[in-house]
């Protein structure tokens, strides 16, 4: 199997509109929490999430090509400019048949489903926007960011809820170590601070019910009560090491492990045992060849939801042992909220950061856990910290489990 590394990353989140701007928010415990504005909040219970701030998209492509986009859309076309770039790849130079794109969402666009819907309503079939339909379907993502740059490889869209943007990166990985790609374009986008976005995941009872931007998003904190929807976009350019290196590629990280698998127990809530999560982990450490004491560090899907935080929980102890209290462990939601289809691919760049900074940042906002939640969930401050690997967990509806290894690149 080939080795497969990371040559480039870009991030469009609610604590910075690149890379560099997300590390310096994560490293000084800066959250993107605050009154929703997209839209009339009046008649909701939920009147808070964590939105993009100061985004163009004019910035990032033309103004035709934006015009034709929705939001997600947009910003993974953003987030793969900034990535592209950092890996210094010249497409020119490429042959376009070996370079993939993987990016997926998991909701597409609500907006222009609502829009378009609030017409049929007043105006009747005949007013509906032609362009609804490639508006709105998920897979657009992966499809403009290829017409973007000409990428000519596999295209896939992954759709596993809140796991997709982690399998996304999974299955980009695996075609590139069984040799369908020297270069694949991953990870996942979401925009979905809608009305029917939020009020739905409201009527789930899945989002925070507190209105306090300190308090809203408490991974693994007694008080937590639900999500906090986030949005933006997370994307790597994943790369075989013969290919990086020929070219001269500054390699900032290696995936060495990928696992993947199923509750396959209820539609919302993860297995209870926490055995489907754990098995992901496992296989995903057993995949890269190493032993469970050589992971220090795990980024967790901890989305400040009761059932999740206290689930995960039981699956890292159930995949690592008495390891498992020897290990640190945070939640980047707790500052950016859940992105849902983009969050693990936001995450594995969070990791990344974190590996080659040799820092570990805080779950913000953590003070205290309940008995059963007695894991190091970085509460308080960040610490200086060299580590070697770094495991991301995502978990989504549905019962689909993701993780990705990810190992500081030697030689």
């Amino acid at each position: 199997m080939k080795r497969v590394v990371v040559t480039g990353m870009g991030a469009i989140t609610p604590i910075g509109l690149n890379t560099e701007e997300f590390w310096q928010s994560l490293r000084t415990g800066t959250t993107g929490f605050g009154e929703i504005t997209q839209f009339d909040t009046t008649d909701f219970k939920v009147k808070v999430a964590a939105s993009v701030k100061g985004f163009e998209g004019k910035n990032y492509m033309d103004v035709k090509s934006a015009r034709r986009m929705e939001l997600f859309c947009q910003y993974a076309v953003a987030a793969s400019k900034e990535a592209m770039e950092q890996s210094g790849i010249n497409m020119e130079e490429e042959d376009p048949y070996r370079v993939g794109c993987a990016i997926g969402s998991g909701v597409g666009s609500l907006q222009a489903m609502e829009r378009e819907h609030k017409k049929l309503l007043e105006k009747g079939p005949g007013r509906i926007n032609p362009l609804l339909v490639p508006l709105m379907i998920t897979n657009m993502a992966a499809g403009n960011v290829s017409i973007q740059y000409g990428l000519k490889g596999k295209s896939l869209n992954v759709v596993t809820a809140c796991a997709t943007g982690t399998h996304s990166i999974g299955e980009a990985f695996r075609t590139i170590q069984v040799g369908d790609a020297d270069v694949m374009v991953a990870g996942g986008t979401e925009s979905s601070i809608t009305p029917i976005g939020i009020g739905g995941f409201t009527a789930l009872t899945a989002l925070s019910s507190s209105n306090d931007v300190a308090r809203c998003s408490i991974p693994f904190d007694k008080e937590r009560s639900g999500f906090v929807m986030g949005e933006g976009a997370g994307v790597i350019v994943l790369e075989e090491l013969e290919h990086a290196k020929k070219r001269g590629a500054k390699i900032l990280a290696e995936v060495v492990g990928y696992g993947a698998t199923s509750d396959a127990y209820h539609i919302t809530s993860p297995a209870e045992d926490g055995m489907g999560a754990a098995m992901a982990m496992k296989n995903a450490v057993k995949d890269a060849g190493i032993s469970l004491e050589d992971v220090e560090y795990i980024n967790a899907h901890g989305t400040s939801t009761h059932h999740n935080d206290l689930f995960e929980t039981r699956a890292i102890k159930l995949a690592f042992g008495e390891h498992a209290y020897k290990m640190k462990i945070n939640s980047t939601k707790s500052m950016i909220g859940h992105l849902l289809g983009a969050a693990g691919a936001v995450e594995v760049i969070a990791c990344i950061l974190q590996m080659n900074h040799k820092y570990i940042h805080a779950t913000v906002g953590l003070q205290e856990s309940e008995e059963e939640l007695d894991l190091d969930y970085m509460k308080g401050q960040g610490i200086e910290k060299e580590f070697n690997y770094a495991l991301t967990n995502s978990l989504g509806f549905g019962g689909h489990n993701a993780s990705l290894l990810m190992k500081k690149f030697k030689e």
